[in-house]
């Protein structure tokens, strides 16, 4: 059993969060999957060596991927306009939701030890309970699961066993993880059934569950990040953070909500719209916020050029975040999408705010990468001792 030095295959890989994070654990691609023009070139930029498979419903996208080799964890964050509250939520109808099901059909072709999956949380409430079927096709059973929460909603958390596959779910937010973006997302991972391996083990942490909080934890308090506790998540899981939390870094700075798939739901009083659904421009608030009667929620406070705490009476001045800004929101290095084109050109910034909005966050797929290394690497002491 490989604890280190994983091979992994990615499909819908855009920039390639998980190729990012992932290269950190000393980890590396099989082949990645990708059609979107602007992010074929980020790969073929970035990683010249490993190859592009195009289309992931294509009829011999399984022989192709399974001629590279092995894979010990596929790796994907399938389209989420479906699902998403700011879109028409026609789930499996749509032809991008449906390509949920593709994935778990790849996956059980190419079946590796461990599976994970990325997408909104719209596709926890869906009319069709898309997730249920989602998780009925990837543990094995037989029919759609059904959730025990009312009108058919799943829970933020929460883990099944099937004949095939157990699976383990999860909502958890990038800004728990140092970046300063509030970005919720739900975060499923798969391993082999009869195989030692326990998704559980690799999302939830028994050590911050409900009711036994650290012994320095103050009621009211917020600590974005801290890897004495863990990274705060949603679902019942564990201790949750406040709700609408703030980040201090020099000056106090409201979290920035960036391509959060949901809408205005996601955009509160003391974030910061950057990118939607839609991938219109970032925008910040550098000098207080002006009446949301005038301005609506896309604005919000961030600092005033003296570096004081801005005031709801300051005059709105406001700018676009650079891509190189929300690199570092996505937990990118700086720079990553700022390549020369294969026409010989620069990369513009519209389709790096584009595919920056529809990346993963590095910093999360890095956590659940060493985590399932850890969790691989006790089955293995625990097997050498047998």
């Amino acid at each position: 059993m490989k604890t280190k030095g994983k091979k992994f295959g990615s499909v819908c890989s855009g920039i390639e969060a998980a190729a990012v994070a992932w290269g950190r654990l000393g980890w590396s691609a099989r082949f990645v999957s990708e059609i979107e023009p602007f992010p074929c070139e980020v790969l073929a930029s970035r990683w010249p060596e490993v190859p592009n498979l195009g289309d992931m419903t294509a009829p011999d996208f399984y022989d192709r991927a399974r001629a590279l080799g092995d894979i010990d964890v596929l790796v994907g964050g399938t389209p989420c306009q479906a699902f998403s509250f700011a879109g028409t939520r026609k789930s499996l109808g749509d032809d991008r939701g449906y390509i949920t099901l593709t994935y778990t059909r790849l996956a059980h072709e190419l079946n590796p030890r461990w599976i994970v999956w990325e997408n909104v949380r719209g596709v926890l409430s869906t009319p069709d309970n898309a997730f249920g079927c989602f998780l009925a096709k990837l543990v094995g059973a037989k029919r759609p699961l059904v959730s025990w929460l009312d009108r058919g909603r799943w829970p933020g958390a929460g883990m099944v066993i099937g004949p095939r596959r157990s699976a383990a779910w999860r909502i958890l937010n990038s800004i728990y993880f140092g970046v300063a973006q509030t970005r919720r997302r739900v975060f499923v991972v798969s391993g082999r059934t009869g195989d030692g391996t326990n998704p559980g083990a690799v999302l939830f942490e028994p050590e911050s569950l409900r009711r036994n909080p650290a012994a320095d934890r103050e009621a009211g308090t917020r600590n974005p990040g801290d890897p004495a506790r863990g990274p705060g998540g949603e679902g019942g899981a564990e201790v949750m953070f406040d709700k609408y939390p703030t980040i201090t870094c020099n000056h106090s700075v409201p979290i920035v909500s960036m391509a959060t798939g949901q809408g205005s739901a996601e955009i509160t009083f003391d974030a910061a719209a950057t990118l939607n659904c839609n991938h219109e421009a970032p925008i910040i608030a550098l000098a207080g916020t002006a009446p949301g009667a005038e301005y609506g929620v896309d604005y919000a406070p961030t600092l005033l050029a003296s570096g004081e705490a801005s005031n709801a009476r300051n005059k709105m001045i406001v700018r676009r975040l650079t891509p190189m800004e929300c690199e570092r929101l996505q937990g990118f290095p700086d720079g990553h999408t700022a390549i020369r084109l294969s026409s010989g050109k620069q990369a513009p910034d519209a389709p790096r705010y584009k595919a920056l909005g529809n990346s993963m966050a590095v910093p999360v797929m890095q956590w659940i990468g060493n985590r399932i290394d850890l969790v691989d690497a006790a089955i293995a002491s625990r097997r050498a001792t047998v």
